[in-house]
């Protein structure tokens, strides 16, 4: 019975380290987003991304509110968005999203995630070739008709659609688009009255690296040695 009560307590902090996480990376894209446009959602559209995002990991409306209203304040910081480059294990290409108020710092410490995890860190170019920057939207299913959908929204960009499974095995609708046409696309879900479960920039690979169980872990322990890093917004990967 003890041993089935640690296994739990452990899956409840490796989902609570997870959600801190979330948190974490929400707030500073919150930060980021209102530095630029203001803190008004209405005409702000990244900024109504952002609180998307955080509504579909559960964030509190009283943290997201804290958290554009911190943005405002002279004493916030100021991120800088850098995407590093490199090799995990086996040759799979990583790009790394971060966002730092020290240089210096983040890239000694993604130099280290990536020795330390059997990898290299490369020169910008070095890998992003073999990734798309794209927008991907993720949206309930439920009062869709993906055909129609298609058809409708090509003309803002439309790329891609397609079904997924979300984290708790529910059926999601995936839309991507260019990564320049990721304002149309959101505007014109919010035309249709479409809010998405979240509205995301991501790096598709166009390419991918066929791995085994034993190399997949090798990889997969570097990407989670990197995402744990709090100056780390997201990993991207092309391992098959």
């Amino acid at each position: 019975m003890g041993r089935i009560f640690e296994v739990r307590k452990s899956t409840m902090f490796a989902r609570w380290d997870r959600m801190a996480k979330q948190f974490t990376r929400i707030g500073k894209e919150i930060a980021i987003a209102v530095k630029a446009g203001g803190p008004e959602p209405s005409t702000n559209p990244a900024l109504r991304r952002c609180m998307q995002n955080a509504k579909s990991v559960n964030m509190p409306k009283d943290r997201i509110e804290a958290a554009i209203k911190r943005a405002q304040g002279k004493e916030m910081e100021n991120f800088d968005e850098i995407l590093y480059e490199g090799y995990a294990p086996h040759g799979v290409a990583i790009l790394v999203e971060t966002a730092t108020d020290n240089h210096v710092r983040t890239v000694a410490n993604v130099k280290s995630h990536f020795n330390k995890g059997g990898g290299a860190l490369g020169n910008s170019g070095s890998v992003s070739f073999q990734f798309k920057k794209m927008g991907v939207f993720k949206l309930k299913p439920e009062g869709l008709n993906a055909e129609d959908m298609e058809l409708e929204l090509i003309d803002f960009g439309l790329e891609e659609l397609g079904e997924s499974t979300g984290e708790h095995g529910e059926d999601i609708l995936v839309i991507r688009c260019g990564f320049t046409d990721f304002g149309n696309m959101q505007k014109a879900l919010e035309d249709k009255g479409i809010t998405p479960l979240s509205a995301e920039v991501e790096w598709i690979p166009t390419t991918t690296v066929p791995v085994n169980d034993e190399q997949a872990e090798d990889v997969s322990k570097l990407i989670e040695r990197l995402e744990q890093d709090e100056d780390v917004q997201k990993v991207f990967h092309n391992m098959g």
